[in-house]
């Protein structure tokens, strides 16, 4: 039988954002600025005194939909000094969800909904917060067996109200996805950039937009860069594999094939997609996105299959 939940009556709950940098900090911010009730705190004093400036209470008490926005080794530890509601929910903006699920899916159980926002740019900090950094945005939140989907709807309209889009996945298939989109270029910034400076003054004199484009996400901490990638080895280095091996077919024929993938342009078909898991998966597996709530449904798109 599919699985269903009620459709929640209760008010929307408060969030509460812990670690208030460029992630945390623009989505308190956006959330305060759209009057939603939105806490936080951070262990700077600095970023806790500019979130509290956007509207933000600072707090150590935290109910409602508890947002984690710490850099990925302090996720299993960023709650123990502070005052959590037990019936509170718990969600992570983290840019690998295997590693976190099994550190807070263990202690939260189905209270714990794996999230990570497909935004952010190459700064980081409090100074790097932006109200609308979410707007258009895709949200991957996990649905894994034991996600108490209630919660779940619950974090997606948490990414919802700051104009995100929905991606409905499993840790595994996240992490899988993302090193091939995101984890891989960032080792490929890399060694852009370093191949760029092995070529002298001359070549670095001369970069333009298409090397700065190449190589913009890796001005990012290297700490966090090398937390992520090393957090999803695995998938990581099959990704890089299947790129050397694009690397090593006849340059026309990789130029045209890459080509034909940056440039397609597929439609979008609305979809209305039951409050149940195996229906929101298929959402998310066929490359759509949820953009609203609609009673016991949620509305979405799927690309056109041309």
């Amino acid at each position: 039988m599919a699985e269903r939940f009620p459709v929640p009556t209760m008010p929307a709950p408060p969030v509460a954002v812990v670690g208030l940098g460029q992630l945390g900090g623009s989505l308190a911010a956006a959330l305060a600025a759209g009057g939603r009730t939105v806490s936080g705190w951070d262990v700077d004093p600095a970023a806790r005194d500019a979130a509290a400036a956007r509207g933000v209470t600072i707090t150590r008490e935290l109910s409602g939909v508890v947002v984690l926005a710490v850099p990925l080794p302090a996720m299993a530890t960023a709650l123990d000094d502070l005052d959590l509601d037990p019936d509170a929910t718990i969600t992570d903006l983290g840019s690998v969800k295997r590693p976190v699920l099994e550190a807070l899916g263990q202690r939260f159980g189905g209270r714990f909904v794996g999230g990570h926002p497909m935004c952010g740019t190459e700064r980081s900090g409090h100074a790097a917060t932006d109200p609308t950094l979410f707007s258009g945005a895709r949200w991957a939140l996990c649905v894994e067996p034991g996600t108490e989907l209630p919660r779940w709807l619950r974090v997606a309209e948490v990414a919802l109200a700051v104009g995100a889009e929905v991606v409905p996945v499993t840790a595994a298939e996240h992490d899988d996805a993302v090193a091939a989109i995101s984890h891989v270029p960032h080792l490929l910034a890399a060694a852009l950039a370093a191949a760029a400076g092995q070529a002298g003054p001359l070549a670095l004199a001369l970069a333009a937009g298409s090397f700065r484009s190449g190589t913009r996400v890796i001005a990012s901490d290297p700490a966090f860069v090398t937390a992520m990638v090393e957090g999803n080895a695995g998938p990581t280095a099959a990704a890089l594999t299947r790129v050397q091996e694009q690397l090593a077919r006849p340059w026309p024929e990789l130029v045209a094939g890459g080509h034909a993938v940056a440039t397609r342009q597929p439609g979008r078909r609305t979809v209305r997609v039951p409050l149940e898991r195996a229906a929101l998966l298929s959402l998310g597996r066929a490359g759509g996105a949820v953009t609203r709530r609609l009673a016991a449904f949620v509305e979405g798109w799927v690309p056109e299959q041309g």
